[in-house]
């Protein structure tokens, strides 16, 4: 959190309000949060440089009852968290205002909108200065060679004629620096554009100075061409930044923007996605997102899900199976039955999550954000004391002081740095959406990359938590049948693996009784019928030479009894992921140590280890089982990574060093968790640990490329061995080159 973020809050009675008018009307955006807070995201797309973000930040803190105020650089968001009893959501759009940082609500298409209008304003001031500097170029090299030759009065009107070139091309391409320059000065501070903007004022300055003295040179070329090339950087800088925008953003474009709404009648209306309603009826032609989470209620197709899963091969979807927003009909129609608000869907809970790790502070961040906050003063003092210098202590007299003191302003500049951090970071999350895992933590890939040790639930983690039909070979199909009818009328587990081995086409049984704990019955012809556990179902360690289950067996198990006939005994299994043993071998080879903790019996969990080839596993291990498992190997220094679902795992969870659940995890150990995957695939959470390392290698070198380059540019324009145009060359390329060096990271996609 920067210092500005830390101040205390300001108290004010909620009683008056102030009146205020600004540029949007914010009020349809808030959204309520925790502890009585309102949260607000907004998209601010002239920043481009730590200082704005520290600007923007510190005047937002300032007024009363805001408690967070986030501007991430890359994505160009910003998060406010405040009490509107004290703030209203006017003042605050405001203060950004006033700073000449116009804010537009949190929407796909008014971003792109936005994003290309700010383009094609930074192209024309390209244009214009390029323009101006080609022809104010050919006049200065008519001055230069006709030195000898040409007179003080034709030279003087070359002088002047750059000058009209000059001055309103510096008035009119100039702009983005001098809004931004003027917006921060009104708030009594400074960003990197005031230096910028001071430098290429000094230049135009001093040329028109010399021009009304007659003097032999003017310097209109470089200003214009100092411009020229300023503009051309920050065009280039964007361009690359938009290259890693937000992963949460980019999924937000993707999703659907209407839907086809069936109506009683059978006739179709089309209808924003924000205004569908659980309980409508949305049909889904082939080739279409489907706009909403919902159930299949007519049809069968297949389903693209690598948008919300990762998951490359399609998947069926029919009758009575969940689809969700954002995923592509490939094969068929089909209408789904709507189950949730387009702000309730799973869509929108990944974007959710996306956007507090991306609001987030990591301790890089913090660093980079701490050296950043010298930049602005420092530069004016360097920029002064070189100035001092070469006048009082070199021949070139103050136009050579001056130079030397503009090339100084516009090279040392902390965009570099401040792009260190969150263009990596960006990126990163992005690579790991794609391969259906969500990073919820700020600091979550960081940890991700220190981790050393890996401890694996079983049940729902390396197993798919769903038992399937064991011994169905030993069962016919008439006492399969009987069973499944009467399992259809339970929601348990097993009895959900009985409907499904026989293949979902039974009917349910009339006037089912479920006893908890023990099983189902019914009456069938007289007779009763039951399902359920041995005690209940009345089998016997002796009756009927029924094999015995032994104790130690890895297997659940169900018995059906019907009158005077044998029992049937159905045994269940929990399989493991598909790629459960690709995960353990990564994760041999990424890490030092992999372990199994599972509350489960201790045969199953036996089982599972020895498929896995897993030496270090504990069985029937509770909540404080496995925490005092986690302290143990945190005394030996030990960086844990803990993958696990259910409620028995949250403390876990919370105690490890880093954490990952999967998506059908109880709700407790997703909020608990770093991490999210989606899918059935394990192997992407160990795949995830290989980016987050190169993550924090490509962070650390574009630390040492910011450092690097400040360390040679600034003495070098000190010591008057650099001019402005190459100064302004030289920033532009510094940023580049870090947003290009984070841009890497997605050759990662093709290496892991």
């Amino acid at each position: 959190m920067s210092d500005c973020c830390s101040k205390t809050k300001q108290k004010a009675t909620p009683e008056v309000l102030p009146v205020v008018q600004a540029s949007i009307d914010p009020s349809a955006y808030i959204q309520k949060a925790d502890k009585g807070l309102s949260q607000l995201s907004l998209i601010v797309d002239t920043i481009h440089c730590p200082s704005c973000i520290r600007l923007i930040e510190g005047n937002l803190t300032k007024l009363p009852g805001i408690e967070t105020a986030r501007v991430n650089l890359s994505t160009k968001r910003l998060f406010v968290l405040w009490d509107e009893t004290l703030t209203s959501a006017t003042s605050i759009v405001k203060i950004l205002d006033d700073l000449n940082f116009p804010p537009t609500p949190f929407n796909p298409d008014l971003i792109n909108n936005v994003g290309e209008k700010e383009d094609k304003a930074l192209l024309r001031a390209v244009g214009v200065a390029g323009f101006a500097a080609a022809n104010v170029m050919l006049l200065s090299v008519a001055v230069w060679s006709g030195t000898n030759d040409m007179g003080p009065a034709t030279r003087d009107l070359m002088h002047w004629v750059s000058a009209l070139i000059a001055l309103p091309t510096v008035a009119y391409s100039g702009q983005p620096f001098f809004r931004s320059a003027i917006g921060a000065l009104k708030a009594r501070s400074l960003n990197m554009d005031v230096p910028i903007s001071l430098a290429v004022l000094l230049a135009v300055g001093m040329s028109v100075a010399e021009t009304l003295q007659s003097a032999d040179h003017a310097y209109f070329d470089a200003s214009v061409m100092l411009l020229f090339f300023l503009l051309i950087g920050r065009y280039l800088d964007r361009r690359m930044r938009s290259r890693a925008q937000s992963a949460a953003q980019n999924l937000l474009s993707l999703r659907a923007i209407a839907a086809s709404i069936v109506q009683d009648n059978g006739t179709r209306v089309s209808l924003p996605v924000e205004a569908v309603e659980p309980g409508m009826r949305v049909a889904i032609s082939v080739g279409e997102k489907v706009p909403v989470d919902g159930m299949v209620i007519s049809g069968t197709s297949e389903i693209d899900t690598s948008l919300i899963t990762g998951e490359t091969i399609p998947q069926i979807a029919q009758i009575g199976d969940a689809v969700f927003a954002g995923t592509l009909n490939l094969t068929s129609p089909f209408d789904v039955m709507v189950t949730a608000r387009d702000d309730q869907t799973l869509l929108a809970e990944i974007v959710g999550l996306m956007e507090t790790a991306e609001q987030g502070r990591a301790k890089y961040v913090q660093l980079a954000d701490r050296a950043a906050k010298i930049y602005a003063p420092a530069v004016h003092l360097l920029s002064a004391l070189t100035f001092v210098a070469w006048w009082t202590l070199g021949d070139g007299g103050w136009h050579l002081a001056l130079m030397n003191a503009v090339a100084v302003l516009i090279i040392t500049c902390p965009c570099a740095l401040g792009l260190a951090v969150p263009t990596v970071q960006v990126v990163a999350s992005g690579l790991l959406l794609k391969r259906g895992i969500l990073v919820k933590s700020a600091d979550g890939l960081e940890r991700l990359a220190d981790a050393d040790t890996v401890v694996f639930d079983k049940t729902g983690t390396l197993t798919e938590g769903k038992p399937e039909l064991f011994n169905r070979s030993e069962i016919t199909d008439k006492d399969l049948e009987l069973a499944a009818s009467l399992a259809l009328s339970s929601s348990h587990p097993l009895s959900k693996a009985l409907v499904k081995a026989a293949g979902y086409k039974v009917a349910a049984l009339p006037d089912v009784h479920e006893e908890p704990g023990q099983g189902i019955e019914c009456y069938v012809d007289g007779q009763r019928v039951r399902i359920g556990n041995r005690a209940w179902c009345g089998v016997n360690n002796q009756s009927n030479n029924v094999t015995q289950k032994i104790a130690n067996e890895p297997v659940s198990e169900l018995w059906l009894t019907q009158g005077d006939k044998d029992p049937v005994r159905f045994t269940f299994r929990d399989t493991l992921r598909p790629d459960a043993k690709a995960a353990i071998k990564l994760s041999k080879e990424y890490l030092d140590g992999v372990e199994l903790l599972s509350g489960d019996r201790q045969a199953a969990v036996k089982l599972v280890a020895e498929e896995l080839k897993l030496i270090n596993w504990k069985a029937e291990a509770n909540p404080k089982d496995k925490i005092n498992r986690l302290e143990e190997l945190i005394k030996q220094n030990k960086k844990v990574l803990m993958v696990g679902d259910g409620l028995n795992d949250a403390p876990a969870l919370a105690t490890a060093f880093v954490s990952a659940s999967p998506a059908t995890a109880a709700d407790i150990s997703q909020i608990t968790a770093d991490f999210v995957f989606q899918g059935n695939r394990l192997k992407p959470i160990i795949e995830a640990i290989g980016i987050a390392r190169k993550a924090k290698a490509l962070i650390f070198q574009n630390f040492g490329l910011a450092i690097l380059y400040n360390m040679i540019a600034v003495p070098l324009a000190m010591a008057g061995q650099v001019t402005p145009l190459f100064a302004a060359v030289a920033m532009s390329a510094s940023s580049i080159i870090v947003t290009l060096n984070a841009l890497r990271l997605r050759l990662s996609d093709k290496e892991v």
